[in-house]
């Protein structure tokens, strides 16, 4: 409750005032990153903050659905869970077993640009919770009794999030085909053939390659002595060997030429709609605008298009959309859920209409500060927690060419956008001809029809 009441407090400060937070010391950077690499290339962040006797530990791989290919897409999530299924020294389970016993939290989760496992526990547990963690970067126990049970518990997550989900299948056909020759284009927790035919020996080269040391961030964040940290961290992982990292193909996609258009029948209470347009990598200079148009647009009830779909014209049961911030360009998405009794003609229809009123009508002076102060107020409230100052850190160093620097300059470039730069950058990015729709129709009497290969569990 005390975080929730602060960050709407600085919420309405901003709304209130209409200008950025200033620093109590110019001179004293918005977040001290202490940074050091370890001889075989690991590279360690500290961020200390001794206002509680509490840590956050972070380890960031730069291995993400984009550093996969056909055969073994999914292998990046796959891991996310194999690295709880114990190494040579500690069993299957036993690893959450110890930190929750400490009084720790812990998880882990994978996107597109880079796989992360993090531990939130007690400060007097580091040397604890380093050793745990490298022990299953450098030990971990694949075999085919370890790896099969996992291969079920992804199949049946696929079928969960994706296959039986009417949100996660209309992601997946939007993103297979907005990207085409980009390794975004396969999903993130991989194709159900790939899924179900994984072999032992590309698991042991995933792990082996992706896994090591100079492919590994440590973001560590709260009430610690650096030198301590470091020493502990080099005691641990210092003999860890690097790896050669494969040449990464990234083809770029061609310019899209015309709107693509989906339509997708299954079982659904409501007609649907999703629709992405191709934007730029994170680092381009126009991500800044198109995030600020993001938070015009589509962020929350008082955006352009919640207001015009679903309090005016109550053609839709919800709206919105979303920016995908992605190491090489990616998605800008927008979603609608048609109201009963009303069209998906008249719903999608209106949808475009509303985005194209940005191109066609500047945002208001109120508009922009308030797409800023909310980016700001977000930005802000992540730096009210060990985990919140860590994410950021770490997420920029796999989202941004320039690391972490770049993204705490995040706040000045978010001030200098213009409306002009927002109506250049709807111009230029969101229209018709660089835009992919997909359109689910409700059809309850569509009976699915089970095509997959066949895999090992079946």
């Amino acid at each position: 409750m005390k975080r929730t009441m602060s960050v709407a407090l600085l919420l309405a400060l901003l709304l209130i005032t209409g200008s950025a937070i200033a620093k109590d010391d110019a001179s004293k950077p918005l977040i001290d990153v202490q940074e050091r690499t370890l001889d075989n290339g690991l590279n360690l962040l500290m961020i200390e903050d001794h206002s509680a006797p509490i840590i956050t530990y972070q380890v960031y791989y730069r291995v993400g659905s984009r550093h996969e290919r056909p055969g073994i897409t999914g292998m990046a999530h796959f891991f996310e869970h194999m690295m709880f299924r114990g190494t040579k020294k500690y069993g299957p389970g036993e690893y959450d077993s110890i930190v929750k016993a400490h009084g720790g939290t812990l998880n882990a989760n994978t996107w597109y640009d880079r796989t992360m496992y993090y531990e939130n526990i007690s400060s007097e547990y580091l040397e604890l919770i380093i050793h745990l963690e490298a022990e299953r970067q450098a030990n971990l126990n694949i075999t085919e009794e370890t790896f099969k049970p996992e291969q079920q518990v992804i199949t049946e997550e696929r079928r969960l999030r994706v296959d039986n989900d009417l949100f996660g299948s209309a992601r997946e056909l939007l993103s297979t085909h907005l990207f085409t020759a980009s390794n975004y284009h396969w999903p993130v927790i991989g194709w159900m053939s790939d899924i179900q035919n994984y072999r032992l020996e590309d698991l042991k080269w995933f792990y082996k390659t992706y896994y090591a040391p100079n492919n590994a961030t440590i973001v560590l964040t709260g009430d610690f002595d650096p030198d301590e940290a470091y020493e502990l961290v080099k005691k641990y992982y210092g003999k860890m060997e690097a790896q050669e990292q494969p040449w990464e193909s990234m083809s770029a996609d061609v310019p899209q030429r015309g709107e693509k258009r989906i339509s997708f029948r299954r079982p659904a209470q409501l007609p649907f709609l999703l629709a992405g347009y191709h934007i730029p990598a994170a680092s381009h200079p126009d991500f800044p605008a198109l995030e600020v148009a993001q938070k015009i647009l589509a962020s929350g009830e008082s955006s352009r298009i919640y207001r015009s779909c679903v309090y005016d014209s109550q053609v839709a049961r919800f709206a919105g959309g979303f920016l995908y911030e992605l190491y090489h360009p990616g998605i800008f998405s927008f979603y609608i859920g048609v109201n009963q009794g009303r069209g998906m003609d008249e719903a999608e229809e209106l949808l475009f209409a509303t985005v194209d009123s940005l191109a066609a009508t500047p945002p208001t002076e109120r508009e922009i500060q308030k797409a800023k102060n909310q980016l700001e107020a977000d930005f802000y409230s992540n730096l009210q927690t060990n985990s919140g100052k860590g994410s950021v850190i770490g997420e920029a160093v796999v989202t941004y060419k320039d690391g972490y620097k770049e993204v705490l300059q995040k706040l000045d470039k978010w001030n200098a956008v213009t409306a002009e730069d927002v109506q250049r950058v709807i111009k230029t990015y969101l229209v018709p001809s660089n835009r992919t729709t997909v359109i689910v129709e409700p059809d309850f009497e569509l009976v699915p029809v089970d095509v997959s290969m066949g895999g090992d569990d079946q």
